[in-house]
């Protein structure tokens, strides 16, 4: 059993879902919780943006019972604003609150938020121990190995981190300048897990995309858990395949085609319900791609999907997808 803080209990190497923008909603984290995800997380929540009320974030906060245990993350660049949005998640009662240390992308990162805090630890550590100090939630963080290739510094980020209280880490085994480029260095990961000092639970991330590479992983860098991303977008069945795998040997099936569809149209109408019908079709169709990836002759199929309005129309085609051979 893997404990984060005093109450969240986790199974043994447990897999995680990854926070990710435009994607970690309620309706895709239910489809993961169903089909294995361990812990998830909300889509990133802007602090600046939680402070100005603005629907956006404030909408991210939705969370469910079902799906316990669950943490808020959050990301800004300002110490005070990231302390005082610490206080209002506490109130919608997740069960954790996770800090973004690792996002990217150039909007983000240039502003000193996200991975752009990588270039000055001293800051991440006292902007860490404000939102500790400011919240009874589990603090845990997820980061990158650092800035640069010259600058790989989180055996010295995951210290000083656990120094100041975080409760779990999870670690993306690339640099803010890699972006999603090339493979993700898990040695380093594994270097941080082997510290005697380091008590927390670590968490791999990055590249995970079959049982056969999470089994791999495992064995090799001797990770607490890992989090999976991109390979669960449309996939959420991964989750469940990665715990067959680790416990049997022996990989489960593909899903068929009707429960690809099937996935597909639960997705897409517990969006329309959440969101409400204009923006639940409309922020449905970057998913059906993913959801049919490698069925032939799926861009007719797609088109209709995202050029279709009403809901009764895209159920249908989605129950006609199901019943092909």
């Amino acid at each position: 059993m893997i404990k984060i803080g005093d109450k969240i209990e986790l199974p043994d190497f447990p897999l995680l879902l990854a926070p990710m923008e435009d994607v970690s909603d309620p309706p895709f984290r239910m489809l993961c919780k169903e089909n294995g995800a361990d812990m998830m997380y909300t889509e990133f929540i802007s602090s600046e943006g939680l402070i100005r009320d603005a629907t956006k974030s404030v909408m991210k906060l939705d969370i469910f019972e079902y799906e316990r245990p669950i943490g808020v993350q959050i990301f800004g660049s300002e110490i005070a604003t990231m302390e005082q949005c610490a206080k209002i998640i506490e109130r919608v009662n997740p069960d954790l609150l996770d800090i973004n240390y690792g996002c990217p992308v150039m909007k983000v990162a240039c502003k000193g938020a996200g991975a752009g805090i990588l270039k000055d630890i001293d800051k991440m550590v006292r902007m860490t121990k404000a939102v500790v100090d400011a919240t009874s939630l589990p603090v845990t963080v997820k980061t990158r190995l650092g800035w640069d290739d010259q600058s790989k510094n989180i055996l010295e980020v995951a210290e000083r981190l656990q120094d100041i209280g975080i409760k779990a880490l999870t670690i993306h085994g690339r640099t803010r300048v890699q972006m999603y480029k090339g493979s993700a260095d898990w040695t380093l990961i594994a270097k941080v897990k082997e510290n005697p000092r380091v008590k927390i639970p670590i968490f791999g991330n990055g590249d995970i995309d079959s049982p056969e590479k999470a089994l791999e992983y495992k064995n090799k860098y001797g990770v607490d858990g890992i989090m999976i991303g991109r390979a669960s977008i449309g996939y959420p069945w991964i989750f469940n395949e990665i715990k067959h795998y680790l416990k049997t040997g022996e990989k489960l099936p593909p899903p068929t085609l009707v429960e690809r569809a099937a996935a597909a149209r639960k997705h897409f109408e517990f969006s329309i319900k959440w969101k409400g019908e204009k923006l639940g079709v409309l922020e449905m169709r970057r998913h059906y791609s993913n959801y049919f990836k490698g069925l032939n002759n799926f861009k007719e199929d797609r088109m209709a999907l995202v050029t279709m309005h009403e809901p009764e129309a895209i159920i249908q085609k989605l129950e006609e997808i199901g019943k092909r051979d």
